[in-house]
């Protein structure tokens, strides 16, 4: 998707113009002529300029020198919505020291159970998130306001803000959780009201679009590499052993891809974005078959969504609108097993789903680092005014995106590009597995 320059630009609220009480060393705010490249390929930025037009960037992430009101007058927000993944406490953690200590904001609430703490009909009073309170949880996966899915109406929302006397708010979650941040943030726009809203992008699947990657995916790959080393290890420890891991990626494959390019023992990566089929001479069948008769042994890593078309089709779907999907790994554990046996070629096979291990897992290092880093940006961002928006990273420097914009589409492995390839590269693998 290409973007304008008016594409990137980030809606505001009313402000108070206050000067702001954090002080950056060096007095190093972020100017509003401050900006990210959306391109780092100089051939397209060179259009632009032949052109004599400004190239699409993004405004640059940071403290501003102006806010948008008295921190200290202020009642903060945080709701955490969706799946749980590795990082989610340290976000919480980030925003409440950001906001207390580098703000002199007085009071932070934590709203209970995603959008369902913001209804009305919630039957659970918000927690109230001090330094003290925070204190340890980075070391806790999950989330301590805990979450939900689905949405909720977003006046009845906006009314409980204002009972609550919310000033700003922060919401933690995926793209549904997104598309819901941007109708508060209209509805508050209606309202004229000066609350913002920023989101702080979750998603295990990397799969949100100007992102180059989201937090808790580095530990969601590094908990699947050892996944596949495992099932490496069960499939050499037996003649024609197999190993097949199932990984989470609902549309997007990075999580297997990366861990593919991680560990160096897959043979075989099957990603949503690329199908591929059973049967037929080039199917996966047929090749794992001659892989076998080579080397005696396969690794296959499958993302979740991948495979879909091979199953029966199903109508239902979660509580936020997903498809419910099928079990890919369960029905390539299946279909392994009756090809082999009809061939009469007696492989082992080991199943392994390491899914919800992974989401409950604390952060690791990188992770936690990037989790501090989004946290501080947001408030930042909340402070400076800025709305309908969530915290990116782009090209090295952390952004501010307008929510509209990232959430047109999701974020998908491009098969014809550089990281498919590489998979390829790794895996040894037919660039089709086709019938």
């Amino acid at each position: 998707m290409q973007l304008n320059p008016e594409d990137l630009v980030v809606s505001r609220v009313p402000s108070a113009d206050v000067e702001s009480p954090y002080r950056p060393a060096g007095d190093r705010f972020v100017e509003e002529d401050q900006q990210v490249l959306f391109s780092s390929d100089a051939s397209q930025l060179g259009q632009w300029l032949l052109q004599g037009q400004t190239p699409p960037c993004f405004e640059m992430a940071g403290p501003r020198r102006r806010t948008f009101a008295d921190p200290r007058e202020l009642t903060c927000g945080i709701v955490t919505c969706g799946g749980l993944c590795p990082g989610v406490n340290n976000v919480i953690r980030a925003l409440v020291l950001a906001l207390t200590y580098g703000y002199g904001v007085g009071r932070v609430l934590g709203f209970r159970y995603g959008y369902a703490g913001l209804s009305s009909k919630s039957p659970r009073e918000p927690m109230v998130l001090t330094p003290e309170v925070v204190d340890t949880i980075h070391q806790q996966g999950g989330t301590v306001l805990s979450s939900s899915r689905g949405p909720q109406d977003a006046k009845d929302m906006v009314d409980t803000l204002l009972s609550r006397g919310v000033g700003a708010l922060f919401t933690i979650g995926g793209d549904g959780t997104l598309r819901g941040t941007s109708a508060l943030a209209e509805e508050i726009a209606r309202r004229n009201l000066a609350i913002p809203v920023v989101g702080i992008p979750k998603t295990i699947d990397n799969d949100i679009e100007w992102v180059d990657r989201s937090f808790g995916f580095v530990t969601a790959v590094e908990e699947a590499k050892r996944a596949i080393s495992a099932a490496h290890v069960e499939a050499r420890g037996a003649l024609n052993g197999v190993g097949l891991v199932k990984l989470m990626g609902r549309q997007s494959g990075f999580i297997a891809a990366h861990a593919t390019l991680s560990s160096s023992d897959v043979n075989f990566c099957l990603v949503p974005e690329v199908r591929f089929a059973l049967e037929g001479d080039g199917g996966l069948l047929r090749v794992l078959e001659r892989r076998l008769e080579r080397r005696h042994h396969a690794v296959i890593a499958v993302a979740e969504g991948a495979g879909q078309e091979l199953m029966k089709a199903t109508l239902a779907q979660d509580a936020s609108g997903n498809a419910r999907l099928g079990d890919v790994g369960s029905m390539l554990h299946s279909a392994l097993g009756k090809w082999f046996s009809s061939q009469g070629m007696d492989v082992t096979i080991k199943y392994i789903d390491p899914s919800y291990m992974v989401r409950s897992l604390p952060a690791n290092s990188v992770d936690s680092e990037f989790c501090l880093l989004l946290g501080q940006h947001a408030v930042h961002a909340a402070m400076a005014g800025r709305t309908n928006m969530m915290i990116g990273f782009w090209n090295q420097h952390f952004t501010h995106v307008p929510i509209p914009v990232a959430v047109r589409q999701r974020k998908q492995i491009d098969p014809d590009g550089e990281l498919w390839q590489r998979v390829l590269d790794a895996t040894g693998q037919p660039a089709k597995l086709a019938d």
